[in-house]
């Protein structure tokens, strides 16, 4: 690929049919379009978009108005999800996932960050945030914001369900019962259901009931026929059963039932005797974040107590039915220890997330055509030999376009080379039955050195991580647990080979985890080299997270929180004065979060001196860009589509614009947020291998920033609007021209003769 093909523009083509292009959903806790002054802005040129800004009142370089808030920033990511399921251009099953999903991210934003300010509002913390904001100020926009956004769920739920129905998947009402299915109905209620439910009186003698995070509960009102006495009851609804109830099909129609409707066709039989007055459903979410003292002394022991613990937590939010009578709504609060909080009422369907469980596999007309992610032909040129292909070359994999299945083959040929005399690595998630983890077991079962690191810490992984931890040292591998005070979050394997009489080094640096599942959905970069810098500075790396040793001096790589701030500031830095002598000055940045205020501030300094910087951020983004006088030379998109954006990736220009052969290029585990500077581990690592830097900068950086169809760009005010372009049939879409296109250093020797399209012409349709 020649030098002019991959050259870069933002320029893209006008739209001249504008008023013909359907109304595009604008998302987010902004204001109007009008009041922030960027009306129209994803329909012009990109290269004029940067000269449009927004004069925000009171944003200055030093207000607190400069900052984005975190948790709406979140909440405006999570809108962009569920937008994802009224989006045409997905199948009809898949934007039902895209709702499952936005409810179950809402659920874990509450069962932790809400609960975080929550117990600082407790604690009577009045610390501001960034952007100025009291935690109590921050959980009133949170709660609102929320509501919202519950309220669409909602809508958005009862329009697939419609739609649903008319593809042959119905949930019907209990008056949609046939006569006839009643037998099968009683036969599956007591067979399957009955011997399950526990009904639970509440009087003095039988107290309220613990119930755990994340539980759904039928409360009742009942009398008792004999003597007219008042009753109160509860009936838990065990996590064992399948929210929705196949009925047998009818018509060549699936049809289902949800569980609460289908037990409150049977309250008669839970409770003889009496006579059902109201009934309602609630759910609950409890505190599910895990702080570690600095001076507990078994890690893992710790872990293994807080995780009982954590069922036991604060109750953060409660959702009731709008069937549930207020009295019992009041009832049920006052016994959760709510403290005069009042419960959510939801006017529809309680536990979206569960709507999943009608994702059926017999119907793959209705979901994404299914795709095998490619395996590297440079591995196939080297007879399926890992080892020979990374000596020749270093080779970055791209997935899930590119299978996961090398990084696995990677662990496992080391495990049975009898040349490999060592094998170091993280493990901050990983699967179920992780063949990653089978691996190293076999390897240190066949003799070799296994050091494991086993990250406790990984939120709601902490069980099985904990399991893995046990089972590598039972096969004989050195585990440790990295640092109380930190999180080791680095994606980092290590393998030492002896080849002539020597030892070779090859590393693995990747920006997600160890994960063959996740890795079929997360768009990934693992990097493989035998680079000896490369290899010294991995080693110390683990040497410092196994025995506390800092890194004396580091060839290539950057650490937190050792190094990375100060590595990205000199990045940011050098680009201001690149600017100032008046060289082409620019960065690219590809993120799941942009929070760091030092951070922010520097690329907001970086604008002002002229330096034009493109941000790919997923999710949280507190960075205001296109305000006048302060971040004119910003622009921010996020791209939420079929695959969900997981890479990091930073260019700097280095004087020479981008994309540029002798731009400076790196990956990294970290997103820009002050947790990952300063409080965990992580690694950034140069791509210095020509094909490497060139996949990476002209062919991904180049896809992302030139998407159209997955597309949203921030405005200044804090809210998204899509890529004018997104609807349009010929729409770019990175994750196709990923799908379609095979990477650089992944080809061999099919690149001499099947070179794949730069971005420029796939976006013409050449």
């Amino acid at each position: 690929m020649t030098g002019c093909e991959l050259s870069f523009t933002l320029k893209v083509e006008e739209r001249t049919s504008r008023m013909n292009r359907p109304t595009l959903r604008e998302v987010g806790p902004g204001s109007s379009i009008a009041a922030t002054g960027l009306e129209g802005a994803p329909d012009m040129p990109a290269s004029e978009r940067s000269s449009v800004a927004a004069l925000i009142p009171g944003v200055t370089p030093n207000s607190p108005g400069r900052f984005i808030n975190r948790e709406l920033s979140w909440l405006a990511f999570n809108r962009r999800v569920l937008e994802e399921a009224q989006n045409l251009r997905h199948p009809l099953l898949e934007r039902l996932r895209f709702l499952s999903i936005s409810a179950s991210n809402l659920d874990e934003f509450y069962m932790v960050r809400v609960a975080g300010l929550k117990g600082m509002v407790n604690a009577g913390i009045a610390t501001l945030s960034d952007d100025g904001l009291t935690p109590a100020q921050q959980l009133s926009r949170v709660d609102q914001m929320a509501g919202e956004l519950i309220a669409d769920q909602q809508k958005t739920w009862l329009e697939l369900r419609a739609a649903l129905a008319n593809s042959g998947i119905v949930v019907i009402e209990p008056g949609q019962i046939a006569p006839e299915e009643r037998s099968w109905l009683d036969d599956e209620f007591n067979q399957q259901i009955l011997p399950i439910l526990t009904p639970l009186a509440i009087d003095p003698a039988h107290p309220f009931p613990f119930i755990p995070n994340l539980g759904f509960v039928m409360a009742l009102r009942l009398t008792r026929r004999a003597d007219g006495k008042a009753m109160t009851a509860l009936l838990p609804v065990p996590s064992q059963l399948q929210r929705f109830v196949r009925l047998p099909d009818r018509n060549g129609k699936a049809r289902f039932i949800t569980l609460e409707n289908l037990i409150g066709l049977y309250l008669d039989r839970l409770f003889p005797g009496h006579a059902v007055l109201a009934w309602g459903s609630f759910r609950i979410l409890r505190d599910s974040d895990l702080e570690v003292a600095e001076e507990a002394e078994d890690l893992v022991r710790l872990y293994e107590t807080m995780l009982k613990r954590r069922r036991r937590g604060q109750v953060i939010r409660l959702k009731c039915s709008a069937s549930m009578p207020p009295d019992l709504r009041r009832f049920i609060a006052d016994r959760l220890n709510m403290d005069g909080r009042e419960p959510f009422v939801v006017d529809g369907l309680l536990g979206l997330d569960e709507t999943k469980q009608l994702i059926l596999d017999e119907r793959p007309d209705l979901q994404f055509e299914p795709f095998t992610s490619r395996f590297p032909e440079r591995i196939r040129d080297h007879g399926g030999d890992c080892f020979a292909a990374i000596q020749a070359k270093d080779l970055i994999v791209h997935h899930p376009f590119e299978s996961f299945d090398v990084v696995v083959q990677f662990l496992r040929e080391a495990a049975a080379d009898p040349d490999v005399v060592a094998i170091k690595q993280t493990l901050y998630r990983t699967s179920k039955d992780s063949p990653i983890v089978r691996a190293l077991v076999e390897a240190a079962e066949a003799g070799k050195s296994v050091t494991a690191l086993v990250e406790l810490k990984a939120r709601f992984d902490e069980a099985a991580n904990i399991k893995w931890a046990r089972d590598l040292e039972r096969a004989g591998a050195q585990v440790v647990y990295g640092f109380i005070e930190l999180k080791t979050h680095a994606k980092v394997s290590l393998v030492v080979r002896r080849e002539s009489g020597r030892l070779r080094t090859y590393v693995h640096f990747g920006t997600g985890n160890y994960h063959p599942v996740t890795a079929k959905v997360y768009t990934d970069l693992s990097l493989f080299s035998a680079d000896p810098a490369l290899g010294r500075d991995a080693a110390q790396f683990f040497n410092y997270i196994t025995g506390y040793a800092e890194p004396s001096h580091l060839e290539k790589i950057a650490i937190s929180p050792l190094s990375m701030r100060q590595r990205l500031m000199e990045g940011i830095e050098a680009e201001i004065e690149h600017a100032r002598a008046g060289r082409p000055a620019a960065i690219w940045a590809k993120l799941n979060a942009l929070v760091d205020a030092r951070v922010i501030d520097a690329l907001y300094s970086a604008s002002q001196a002229g330096v034009k910087i493109e941000l790919v951020v997923r999710g949280i983004c507190c960075l205001r860009p296109g305000v006048t006088g302060l971040s004119e030379n910003i622009r921010v998109k996020s791209i939420v589509g079929r695959f969900l954006e997981h890479s990091r990736i930073v260019c700097f220009g280095a004087g020479y614009g981008l994309p540029s052969p002798k731009a400076k290029v790196y990956i990294s585990s970290a997103d820009w947020m002050t947790r990952n500077l300063d409080r965990r581990v992580e690694a950034m690592v140069p791509i210095d291998n020509p094909t490497v830097h060139q996949q990476v900068m002209s062919q991904i950086m180049v896809a992302n920033l030139k998407d159209q169809a997955q597309s949203w760009f921030l405005r200044a005010d804090g809210s998204y609007v899509r890529d004018a372009a997104f609807d349009r049939p010929d729409a770019f879409s990175a994750h196709t021209y990923f799908m379609t296109n095979p990477s650089l250093s992944g080809r061999g020797r099919a690149l001499k003769v099947n070179t794949p399209p730069n971005v420029t012409a796939a976006i013409r349709g050449a």
